[in-house]
């Protein structure tokens, strides 16, 4: 059995999914799930290997969801499909979860530049300040490179289906009382533009998802 299912929620990649495809590790399985896309992203995971899944409600949360329920393998690692992450980097976030040292691990971007506009910089810096306050865990970014057991996410029922949906698994993991960890990983310019940080109205829209969030579990 594959010992570590990758989730890449997927909306008009195809130029990166190649790259990012290919770069990762033995033992690893890409759930590519296709949310909508226009430019073949989901005849190209296949030819690379990857299990496709079509989610055609739009939203990061569906896509992401959809690609956990779709795992089979005991341990989820979620991964952007733009190329912005080194696939490879994945071994270094599952491995303290495989170990045992921790239930949810996160990549903390370390970005390289031009790969990481201010302005979507400062809103993942808020987040993240108020998910130390809320959940005591010492963190610095929401981590959209992560890993935790499946039947653990699973369990959580995590409900939103926007961009909230990686804030909301922390929350409500924190509130269970789950061992939070960060690793740091690279953060590099994606190929293409991006749908959420390569605007200030994504990043707005992505913001007040979050809130929405953040209101809904403090509730």
């Amino acid at each position: 059995m594959t010992a570590v299912d990758v989730v890449f929620p997927c909306l008009d990649e195809a130029r990166a999914l190649p790259g990012v495809l290919s770069a990762l590790p033995d033992g690893m399985r890409a759930i590519v799930v296709d949310n909508g896309s226009r430019d073949g992203s989901a005849d190209v995971a296949a030819a690379h290997g990857a299990f496709v899944v079509d989610e055609p409600r739009r939203g990061f949360g569906a896509a992401a969801h959809a690609g956990l329920r779709a795992a089979r393998a005991p341990i989820v690692a979620f991964c952007d499909a733009d190329g912005s992450f080194d696939s490879a980097e994945l071994a270094r976030v599952v491995s303290p979860v495989a170990a045992g040292e921790a239930d949810l691990v996160l990549g903390r971007r370390r970005a390289e530049p031009g790969s990481w506009p201010v302005h979507a910089r400062a809103a993942n810096a808020y987040l993240a300040s108020r998910l130390t306050t809320l959940t005591g865990a010492r963190l610095h970014d929401l981590g959209p490179m992560r890993a935790a057991r499946r039947d653990a996410l699973l369990a959580l029922d995590l409900r939103d289906r926007r961009s909230g949906y990686p804030l909301e698994m922390v929350l409500l993991a924190a509130r269970q009382g789950w061992r939070i960890a960060e690793v740091d990983v690279r953060y590099r310019p994606r190929v293409g533009r991006s749908k959420v940080t390569g605007t200030v109205r994504g990043t707005a829209t992505a913001i007040a998802d979050m809130s929405r969030v953040l209101r809904e579990v403090a509730r």
